[in-house]
């Protein structure tokens, strides 16, 4: 199966500017602490259905990861950029991380109480997302849980040479209510639904997103 071009261009560019990346945004997530609200809300509503393995998909160097782990789940990490899964390993060696696509996960159906895409389907064209939620709807079991997290918007930010880096890719920003749909179409219960303004002093210019969904227990 040929691989398609926005895989490619997301592995290049994120494995062009991973250890950049990775120092840039250290303390990303702490200083954002309804981020780690919402984060704290889904791994209570997985233990809450029974607990289970976890699939941070997308997971860059591994902080949403860890912070999971930190919580108490039994969490992994997956990302489509080999330079950051070994970040990922480098820096949290008590973990799992693995290198695949979000459009092909290498597990069995029902494998997983709970996946994260923190804002990974960011570099996902709009018309393949449906792929991506049915894949993930795939390998969550019944009860399974979902968060989905992203930028609000109609336009994509094209990132040219980031780091000073020769790499440039497009983020797309989303709808809530559009993403919503594309869940319940993929067969998820969508739960919560969290929007905030941009914080201050962040550098963020739109609202953020948060979305919760669940697999549901009968068909």
């Amino acid at each position: 199966m040929t691989e398609p071009d926005f895989l490619r261009t997301t592995r290049t560019f994120y494995d062009a500017v991973a250890v950049d990346y990775d120092e840039h945004f250290r303390d990303v997530l702490t200083a954002h602490p309804l981020h780690m609200m919402a984060l704290r809300g889904f791994a209570e509503l997985v233990r809450a259905g029974g607990d289970g393995p976890v699939a941070d998909v997308g997971c860059g160097p591994g902080r949403v990861t860890a912070y999971l782990d930190s919580l108490g789940l039994s969490v992994s990490g997956v990302d489509l950029s080999p330079q950051m899964v070994a970040l990922a390993r480098r820096a949290h060696p008590g973990l799992r991380f693995d290198v695949a696509a979000m459009t092909d996960l290498d597990l069995p159906d029902g494998a997983l109480a709970g996946v994260v895409a923190w804002y990974s389907i960011i570099h996902t064209p709009q018309e393949l997302l449906p792929e991506v939620f049915a894949e993930f709807h795939r390998v969550l079991a019944p009860g399974g849980m979902l968060l989905v997290a992203f930028q609000v918007g109609d336009e994509p930010l094209h990132l040219a040479e980031p780091f000073g880096r020769p790499v440039s890719l497009d983020f797309h920003r989303r709808q809530p209510d559009r993403i919503a749909e594309l869940l319940v179409r993929a067969g998820l219960e969508v739960r919560v639904r969290m929007l905030r303004e941009p914080e201050e002093g962040t550098g963020e210019s739109t609202p953020q997103a948060c979305l919760m969904a669940r697999k549901p227990v009968s068909p």
